[in-house]
Protein backbone atom coordinates (compact mmCIF):
# COMPACT_ATOMS: atom_id res chain seq x y z
CA UNK A 1 0.00 0.00 0.00
CA UNK A 2 1.43 3.13 -0.94
CA UNK A 3 1.43 5.70 2.05
CA UNK A 4 -0.43 5.27 4.88
CA UNK A 5 -4.78 5.04 5.08
CA UNK A 6 -7.03 6.77 7.61
CA UNK A 7 -7.31 5.14 10.95
CA UNK A 8 -11.01 4.41 10.21
CA UNK A 9 -9.69 2.81 6.89
CA UNK A 10 -6.83 0.27 8.51
CA UNK A 11 -9.76 -3.06 8.73
CA UNK A 12 -9.99 -2.03 4.79
CA UNK A 13 -6.16 -1.65 4.39
CA UNK A 14 -5.57 -4.73 5.81
CA UNK A 15 -8.29 -6.85 3.72
CA UNK A 16 -7.02 -5.23 0.45
CA UNK A 17 -3.41 -6.49 1.23
CA UNK A 18 -3.95 -9.91 2.36
CA UNK A 19 -6.95 -10.86 -0.15
CA UNK A 20 -4.24 -9.23 -3.02
CA UNK A 21 -1.62 -11.61 -1.86
CA UNK A 22 -3.69 -14.60 -1.69
CA UNK A 23 -5.16 -13.81 -5.53
CA UNK A 24 -1.53 -14.09 -6.63
CA UNK A 25 -1.06 -16.39 -10.07
CA UNK A 26 2.31 -17.63 -8.46
CA UNK A 27 0.82 -20.95 -6.61
CA UNK A 28 -1.57 -21.70 -9.42
CA UNK A 29 0.94 -21.67 -11.97
CA UNK A 30 3.46 -23.94 -9.98
CA UNK A 31 0.06 -26.32 -9.81
CA UNK A 32 -0.68 -26.16 -13.65
CA UNK A 33 3.12 -27.19 -14.22
CA UNK A 34 4.48 -29.07 -11.13
CA UNK A 35 2.57 -32.44 -12.66
CA UNK A 36 3.09 -31.75 -16.51
CA UNK A 37 5.47 -33.25 -18.79
CA UNK A 38 7.23 -31.91 -21.75
CA UNK A 39 9.40 -33.92 -23.90
CA UNK A 40 11.62 -31.28 -25.18
CA UNK A 41 12.83 -27.75 -24.39
CA UNK A 42 10.01 -25.07 -24.47
CA UNK A 43 9.41 -21.70 -25.77
CA UNK A 44 6.70 -19.29 -23.16
CA UNK A 45 4.67 -16.75 -24.28
CA UNK A 46 3.26 -14.67 -21.46
CA UNK A 47 0.44 -11.88 -22.34
CA UNK A 48 -1.48 -9.48 -20.25
CA UNK A 49 -1.32 -7.85 -16.99
CA UNK A 50 -0.18 -10.60 -14.56
CA UNK A 51 2.07 -11.98 -17.40
CA UNK A 52 5.72 -10.74 -15.21
CA UNK A 53 4.30 -12.91 -12.22
CA UNK A 54 3.33 -16.20 -14.15
CA UNK A 55 6.68 -16.21 -16.21
CA UNK A 56 8.35 -15.67 -13.04
CA UNK A 57 7.01 -19.03 -11.28
CA UNK A 58 7.49 -20.69 -14.62
CA UNK A 59 10.84 -19.45 -15.11
CA UNK A 60 11.37 -20.95 -11.40
CA UNK A 61 10.15 -24.52 -12.13
CA UNK A 62 11.34 -24.66 -15.77
CA UNK A 63 14.60 -23.28 -15.63
CA UNK A 64 17.19 -23.98 -17.86
CA UNK A 65 14.70 -25.88 -19.88
CA UNK A 66 12.96 -22.70 -21.62
CA UNK A 67 13.91 -22.13 -24.74
CA UNK A 68 13.23 -18.97 -25.48
CA UNK A 69 10.22 -16.78 -23.50
CA UNK A 70 8.94 -13.29 -24.66
CA UNK A 71 6.58 -11.27 -21.23
CA UNK A 72 4.31 -8.82 -23.10
CA UNK A 73 2.30 -6.11 -20.37
CA UNK A 74 0.88 -3.20 -19.76
CA UNK A 75 3.69 -0.36 -19.09
CA UNK A 76 4.80 -0.72 -15.60
CA UNK A 77 4.01 -3.69 -14.83
CA UNK A 78 7.09 -5.54 -15.53
CA UNK A 79 10.09 -5.67 -12.72
CA UNK A 80 13.62 -6.88 -12.88
CA UNK A 81 14.56 -8.77 -16.26
CA UNK A 82 14.17 -12.85 -16.12
CA UNK A 83 16.59 -15.06 -17.42
CA UNK A 84 15.73 -16.43 -20.71
CA UNK A 85 13.18 -13.91 -21.29
CA UNK A 86 12.45 -10.93 -23.35
CA UNK A 87 10.06 -8.19 -22.22
CA UNK A 88 7.95 -5.70 -24.13
CA UNK A 89 5.85 -3.09 -22.45
CA UNK A 90 2.84 -1.95 -24.08
CA UNK A 91 -0.42 -0.17 -23.95
CA UNK A 92 -3.67 -0.83 -22.22
CA UNK A 93 -6.61 -0.29 -22.47
CA UNK A 94 -5.93 0.71 -26.06
CA UNK A 95 -3.38 -0.78 -28.31
CA UNK A 96 -0.65 1.29 -29.02
CA UNK A 97 2.56 0.18 -31.49
CA UNK A 98 4.40 -1.65 -28.82
CA UNK A 99 1.42 -3.82 -29.00
CA UNK A 100 1.69 -4.72 -32.01
CA UNK A 101 5.66 -4.55 -32.17
CA UNK A 102 5.64 -7.15 -29.25
CA UNK A 103 2.89 -9.42 -30.95
CA UNK A 104 5.15 -9.21 -34.11
CA UNK A 105 7.77 -10.54 -31.63
CA UNK A 106 5.72 -13.66 -30.94
CA UNK A 107 4.94 -14.30 -33.53
CA UNK A 108 8.54 -14.88 -35.19
CA UNK A 109 9.28 -16.57 -32.25
CA UNK A 110 6.70 -19.61 -32.95
CA UNK A 111 7.05 -19.16 -36.45
CA UNK A 112 8.45 -22.19 -37.73
CA UNK A 113 7.83 -24.46 -35.29
CA UNK A 114 6.89 -28.21 -35.61
CA UNK A 115 4.47 -30.89 -34.03
CA UNK A 116 6.90 -31.76 -31.35
CA UNK A 117 7.21 -28.64 -30.38
CA UNK A 118 5.86 -26.80 -26.79
CA UNK A 119 4.65 -23.54 -25.77
CA UNK A 120 3.67 -23.04 -22.63
CA UNK A 121 1.33 -19.63 -23.02
CA UNK A 122 0.81 -18.02 -19.89
CA UNK A 123 -2.45 -16.15 -20.21
CA UNK A 124 -4.27 -12.92 -18.31
CA UNK A 125 -6.34 -10.20 -18.16
CA UNK A 126 -5.67 -6.83 -20.59
CA UNK A 127 -4.00 -9.20 -23.18
CA UNK A 128 -6.80 -8.01 -25.47
CA UNK A 129 -5.19 -4.88 -25.67
CA UNK A 130 -1.88 -5.91 -25.49
CA UNK A 131 -1.71 -8.63 -27.83
CA UNK A 132 -2.73 -7.58 -31.37
CA UNK A 133 -1.94 -7.87 -35.11
CA UNK A 134 -4.47 -6.63 -37.27
CA UNK A 135 -6.40 -8.62 -39.90
CA UNK A 136 -5.91 -7.48 -43.00
CA UNK A 137 -7.08 -4.46 -43.82
CA UNK A 138 -7.95 -3.16 -40.69
CA UNK A 139 -4.67 -0.67 -39.15
CA UNK A 140 -4.03 -0.06 -35.65
CA UNK A 141 -6.07 3.12 -35.98
CA UNK A 142 -8.67 1.43 -37.13
CA UNK A 143 -8.99 -0.78 -33.79
CA UNK A 144 -7.68 2.52 -31.50
CA UNK A 145 -11.17 4.24 -33.01
CA UNK A 146 -13.34 1.18 -32.52
CA UNK A 147 -12.11 0.44 -28.94
CA UNK A 148 -12.37 3.95 -27.84
CA UNK A 149 -15.95 4.20 -28.90
CA UNK A 150 -16.36 0.84 -26.91
CA UNK A 151 -15.08 2.22 -23.88
CA UNK A 152 -16.98 5.63 -24.32
CA UNK A 153 -20.40 4.02 -24.73
CA UNK A 154 -20.12 1.86 -21.89
CA UNK A 155 -20.26 -1.73 -23.96
CA UNK A 156 -19.26 -5.03 -21.61
CA UNK A 157 -16.19 -6.25 -21.95
CA UNK A 158 -17.54 -9.39 -23.49
CA UNK A 159 -19.53 -7.36 -26.17
CA UNK A 160 -16.35 -5.53 -26.79
CA UNK A 161 -13.97 -8.78 -27.15
CA UNK A 162 -16.73 -9.79 -29.45
CA UNK A 163 -15.61 -7.22 -31.72
CA UNK A 164 -12.16 -6.96 -30.99
CA UNK A 165 -12.25 -10.76 -31.84
CA UNK A 166 -12.90 -10.31 -35.46
CA UNK A 167 -10.16 -7.11 -36.39
CA UNK A 168 -7.37 -9.23 -34.89
CA UNK A 169 -5.50 -11.55 -36.00
CA UNK A 170 -4.60 -13.14 -33.14
CA UNK A 171 -7.89 -13.15 -31.62
CA UNK A 172 -10.25 -15.66 -31.62
CA UNK A 173 -8.13 -18.70 -31.51
CA UNK A 174 -5.88 -17.11 -34.72
CA UNK A 175 -3.07 -17.40 -32.45
CA UNK A 176 -3.22 -20.98 -31.86
CA UNK A 177 -3.54 -21.27 -35.50
CA UNK A 178 -0.10 -19.50 -36.09
CA UNK A 179 1.22 -21.95 -33.62
CA UNK A 180 -0.10 -25.00 -35.56
CA UNK A 181 1.56 -27.56 -35.43
CA UNK A 182 3.62 -26.63 -32.53
CA UNK A 183 1.34 -27.41 -28.98
CA UNK A 184 0.15 -25.24 -27.03
CA UNK A 185 -0.13 -25.44 -22.93
CA UNK A 186 -2.50 -22.08 -21.96
CA UNK A 187 -2.63 -21.46 -18.36
CA UNK A 188 -4.79 -18.67 -18.69
CA UNK A 189 -5.82 -16.34 -15.06
CA UNK A 190 -9.38 -15.34 -15.49
CA UNK A 191 -10.22 -11.71 -15.10
CA UNK A 192 -14.20 -12.34 -17.22
CA UNK A 193 -17.10 -13.12 -15.14
CA UNK A 194 -18.13 -16.75 -15.84
CA UNK A 195 -14.53 -17.83 -16.88
CA UNK A 196 -15.30 -17.49 -20.45
CA UNK A 197 -12.72 -18.64 -21.65
CA UNK A 198 -12.97 -17.14 -25.25
CA UNK A 199 -13.85 -14.09 -23.85
CA UNK A 200 -10.44 -13.93 -21.59
CA UNK A 201 -8.01 -11.50 -23.30
CA UNK A 202 -10.25 -12.30 -26.20
CA UNK A 203 -9.48 -16.18 -26.16
CA UNK A 204 -6.32 -16.15 -28.86
CA UNK A 205 -5.79 -19.57 -27.87
CA UNK A 206 -9.69 -20.94 -27.61
CA UNK A 207 -12.34 -21.65 -30.12
CA UNK A 208 -14.43 -18.62 -31.01
CA UNK A 209 -18.12 -18.88 -29.39
CA UNK A 210 -19.63 -15.63 -30.49
CA UNK A 211 -20.65 -15.09 -34.07
CA UNK A 212 -20.71 -12.23 -36.71
CA UNK A 213 -23.87 -11.50 -36.25
CA UNK A 214 -23.74 -11.02 -32.76
CA UNK A 215 -20.89 -8.52 -33.33
CA UNK A 216 -23.12 -6.42 -35.59
CA UNK A 217 -25.79 -6.43 -32.56
CA UNK A 218 -23.48 -4.91 -30.60
CA UNK A 219 -22.72 -2.43 -32.84
CA UNK A 220 -26.20 -1.28 -33.60
CA UNK A 221 -26.92 -1.69 -29.50
CA UNK A 222 -24.46 1.28 -28.90
CA UNK A 223 -24.77 3.36 -32.34
CA UNK A 224 -21.38 2.77 -33.15
CA UNK A 225 -19.99 4.73 -36.08
CA UNK A 226 -17.87 2.13 -38.08
CA UNK A 227 -16.13 2.42 -41.65
CA UNK A 228 -17.12 0.19 -44.20
CA UNK A 229 -14.03 -1.42 -44.19
CA UNK A 230 -14.30 -2.22 -40.53
CA UNK A 231 -18.27 -3.60 -40.87
CA UNK A 232 -16.44 -5.33 -43.88
CA UNK A 233 -13.76 -6.94 -41.06
CA UNK A 234 -16.80 -7.61 -38.13
CA UNK A 235 -18.57 -10.21 -41.24
CA UNK A 236 -14.91 -12.56 -41.31
CA UNK A 237 -15.62 -15.39 -39.30
CA UNK A 238 -13.59 -16.80 -36.29
CA UNK A 239 -12.26 -20.21 -36.33
CA UNK A 240 -14.41 -23.03 -34.69
CA UNK A 241 -12.32 -25.60 -34.32
CA UNK A 242 -8.94 -25.92 -32.37
CA UNK A 243 -7.05 -29.27 -31.54
CA UNK A 244 -3.55 -27.96 -30.67
CA UNK A 245 -3.93 -26.66 -27.11
CA UNK A 246 -4.74 -27.99 -23.93
CA UNK A 247 -5.92 -25.70 -21.32
CA UNK A 248 -5.66 -25.18 -17.59
CA UNK A 249 -7.63 -22.11 -16.41
CA UNK A 250 -7.42 -20.84 -13.06
CA UNK A 251 -8.32 -17.56 -10.61
CA UNK A 252 -11.01 -15.90 -10.60
CA UNK A 253 -13.22 -13.04 -9.17
CA UNK A 254 -14.97 -15.90 -6.63
CA UNK A 255 -11.99 -16.71 -5.01
CA UNK A 256 -10.89 -12.85 -4.82
CA UNK A 257 -14.35 -12.44 -2.86
CA UNK A 258 -13.94 -15.70 -0.70
CA UNK A 259 -10.37 -14.19 0.35
CA UNK A 260 -12.06 -11.02 1.17
CA UNK A 261 -14.81 -12.56 3.18
CA UNK A 262 -12.05 -14.35 5.03
CA UNK A 263 -9.93 -11.52 5.78
CA UNK A 264 -13.38 -9.69 7.02
CA UNK A 265 -14.23 -12.69 9.30
CA UNK A 266 -10.85 -12.92 10.85
CA UNK A 267 -11.39 -8.99 11.82
CA UNK A 268 -14.74 -10.03 13.75
CA UNK A 269 -16.91 -8.72 10.93
CA UNK A 270 -19.35 -11.76 10.40
CA UNK A 271 -18.72 -11.93 6.16
CA UNK A 272 -21.69 -11.63 3.06
CA UNK A 273 -20.85 -12.86 -0.66
CA UNK A 274 -23.87 -10.92 -2.39
CA UNK A 275 -23.07 -11.85 -5.57
CA UNK A 276 -19.54 -12.63 -7.56
CA UNK A 277 -21.13 -11.10 -11.08
CA UNK A 278 -21.83 -7.55 -10.58
CA UNK A 279 -22.14 -6.25 -14.32
CA UNK A 280 -23.94 -3.17 -14.52
CA UNK A 281 -23.10 0.67 -14.71
CA UNK A 282 -20.70 1.89 -11.77
CA UNK A 283 -22.18 4.43 -10.01
CA UNK A 284 -25.38 2.04 -10.53
CA UNK A 285 -23.47 -0.52 -8.47
CA UNK A 286 -22.72 2.19 -6.31
CA UNK A 287 -26.05 3.66 -5.02
CA UNK A 288 -27.00 -0.36 -4.59
CA UNK A 289 -24.12 -0.97 -2.16
CA UNK A 290 -24.71 1.98 -0.42
CA UNK A 291 -28.32 0.95 -0.01
CA UNK A 292 -27.21 -2.23 1.11
CA UNK A 293 -24.84 -0.37 4.23
CA UNK A 294 -27.95 1.72 5.03
CA UNK A 295 -30.32 -1.11 5.69
CA UNK A 296 -27.13 -3.04 7.52
CA UNK A 297 -26.30 -0.05 9.56
CA UNK A 298 -30.10 1.20 10.40
CA UNK A 299 -30.87 -2.81 11.30
CA UNK A 300 -33.13 -2.93 8.37
CA UNK A 301 -32.01 -6.35 7.14
CA UNK A 302 -31.92 -8.82 9.80
CA UNK A 303 -29.94 -11.07 8.03
CA UNK A 304 -27.03 -8.32 7.71
CA UNK A 305 -26.68 -7.77 11.79
CA UNK A 306 -23.65 -5.73 12.52
CA UNK A 307 -20.43 -6.21 12.69
CA UNK A 308 -20.66 -7.71 9.33
CA UNK A 309 -18.95 -7.38 5.87
CA UNK A 310 -20.74 -7.07 2.40
CA UNK A 311 -18.88 -8.18 -0.37
CA UNK A 312 -19.50 -8.08 -4.31
CA UNK A 313 -17.67 -8.74 -6.93
CA UNK A 314 -17.32 -8.62 -10.83
CA UNK A 315 -16.93 -5.92 -13.84
CA UNK A 316 -18.93 -2.78 -13.90
CA UNK A 317 -18.82 -0.81 -16.61
CA UNK A 318 -18.08 3.20 -17.36
CA UNK A 319 -20.11 5.50 -19.79
CA UNK A 320 -17.74 8.13 -20.49
CA UNK A 321 -20.18 11.21 -20.37
CA UNK A 322 -17.44 13.92 -19.33
CA UNK A 323 -13.85 14.61 -19.93
CA UNK A 324 -12.62 13.85 -16.04
CA UNK A 325 -10.26 11.42 -14.99
CA UNK A 326 -11.48 8.28 -13.15
CA UNK A 327 -12.30 4.00 -13.00
CA UNK A 328 -15.41 1.87 -12.51
CA UNK A 329 -14.14 1.81 -9.05
CA UNK A 330 -13.65 4.98 -8.08
CA UNK A 331 -16.85 5.78 -9.50
CA UNK A 332 -18.65 3.16 -7.64
CA UNK A 333 -17.06 4.49 -4.50
CA UNK A 334 -18.07 7.99 -5.29
CA UNK A 335 -21.38 7.11 -6.20
CA UNK A 336 -22.07 5.62 -2.68
CA UNK A 337 -20.97 8.06 -0.53
CA UNK A 338 -23.99 9.91 -0.62
CA UNK A 339 -26.37 7.04 0.08
CA UNK A 340 -23.49 5.94 2.82
CA UNK A 341 -24.24 9.96 4.18
CA UNK A 342 -23.65 10.53 8.63
CA UNK A 343 -23.56 6.78 8.86
CA UNK A 344 -21.25 5.79 11.91
CA UNK A 345 -19.02 3.10 11.43
CA UNK A 346 -19.93 2.46 7.63
CA UNK A 347 -16.63 1.76 5.55
CA UNK A 348 -17.15 1.20 1.43
CA UNK A 349 -14.06 0.54 -0.62
CA UNK A 350 -13.89 -0.46 -4.22
CA UNK A 351 -11.06 -2.02 -5.92
CA UNK A 352 -9.16 -3.29 -9.17
CA UNK A 353 -7.33 -6.51 -8.78
CA UNK A 354 -4.63 -5.88 -11.12
CA UNK A 355 -3.87 -2.50 -8.85
CA UNK A 356 -5.07 0.10 -11.80
CA UNK A 357 -8.76 1.00 -12.09
CA UNK A 358 -9.37 2.58 -15.54
CA UNK A 359 -6.06 5.03 -16.89
CA UNK A 360 -5.20 5.81 -13.66
CA UNK A 361 -2.80 4.87 -11.02
CA UNK A 362 -5.59 4.30 -8.40
CA UNK A 363 -6.83 0.84 -7.66
CA UNK A 364 -10.01 2.55 -6.65
CA UNK A 365 -11.69 4.12 -3.88
CA UNK A 366 -12.70 4.32 -0.45
CA UNK A 367 -15.29 6.16 2.00
CA UNK A 368 -17.18 6.65 4.94
CA UNK A 369 -20.33 8.31 6.36
CA UNK A 370 -18.19 11.55 5.96
CA UNK A 371 -17.29 11.27 2.94
CA UNK A 372 -20.06 13.58 1.21
CA UNK A 373 -19.77 16.52 4.00
CA UNK A 374 -16.09 16.39 3.11
CA UNK A 375 -16.53 17.23 -0.38
CA UNK A 376 -18.85 20.01 0.59
CA UNK A 377 -15.84 21.44 2.60
CA UNK A 378 -13.82 20.89 -0.22
CA UNK A 379 -16.70 22.99 -2.52
CA UNK A 380 -16.54 19.31 -4.90
CA UNK A 381 -20.22 18.92 -5.75
CA UNK A 382 -20.07 14.81 -6.14
CA UNK A 383 -23.09 14.96 -8.70
CA UNK A 384 -21.27 17.20 -11.26
CA UNK A 385 -17.86 14.95 -10.51
CA UNK A 386 -19.56 11.63 -11.68
CA UNK A 387 -21.11 13.43 -14.76
CA UNK A 388 -17.78 14.40 -15.99
CA UNK A 389 -16.28 11.42 -15.17
CA UNK A 390 -14.07 12.90 -12.65
CA UNK A 391 -13.81 10.25 -9.32
CA UNK A 392 -10.30 10.48 -9.36
CA UNK A 393 -9.80 14.56 -8.68
CA UNK A 394 -13.25 14.39 -6.28
CA UNK A 395 -11.57 11.09 -4.06
CA UNK A 396 -8.04 12.89 -4.11
CA UNK A 397 -9.02 15.48 -2.29
CA UNK A 398 -10.46 13.92 0.70
CA UNK A 399 -8.30 11.08 0.55
CA UNK A 400 -10.64 8.43 -0.59
CA UNK A 401 -7.77 7.11 -3.17
CA UNK A 402 -6.33 3.53 -3.30
CA UNK A 403 -3.08 3.51 -4.27
CA UNK A 404 -1.30 -0.11 -4.03
CA UNK A 405 1.05 -0.07 -7.58
CA UNK A 406 0.85 -2.60 -10.30
CA UNK A 407 0.05 -6.41 -8.09
CA UNK A 408 1.23 -8.94 -10.82
CA UNK A 409 -2.44 -10.32 -10.65
CA UNK A 410 -5.88 -9.85 -12.85
CA UNK A 411 -9.32 -11.46 -11.49
CA UNK A 412 -11.62 -8.52 -11.46
CA UNK A 413 -13.12 -6.21 -8.88
CA UNK A 414 -14.54 -6.14 -5.66
CA UNK A 415 -16.23 -3.56 -3.66
CA UNK A 416 -17.01 -4.27 0.06
CA UNK A 417 -18.95 -2.62 2.81
CA UNK A 418 -17.77 -3.14 6.02
CA UNK A 419 -20.37 -1.98 9.04
CA UNK A 420 -18.80 -1.83 12.67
Amino acid sequence: MRGKMREEYRDAEEIIQKSIADILPDNAVRIALVNKRFPKDVYVVAVGKAAWKMAQTCQQIMGERIKRGIILTKYGYAQEGLKGFEVVEAGHPIPDENSLAGTQKILEMVKGLRQEDDIIFLLSGGGSSLFEKPVEGISLADIQEVTQQCLRCGAGIMEINTIRKRLSDVKGGRFAAHCAPARIYAIVLSDVVGDKLDMIASGPACKDTSTCEEALRIIDKYDLKLKGHVLSALRRETPRKIDNVETYITGSVTEFCKAAAKYADELGYSPYVLSSSLDCEAREAGKFMASVARAAAEGRDYSLKPPCAVIAGGETVVRILGKGTGGRNQEIALSAAQGIRSLKNVVLFSISSDGTDGPTDAAGGIVCGSTAEELERKGINWEEALLDNDSYHALEQIDGLIKIGATGTNVNDITVILCK
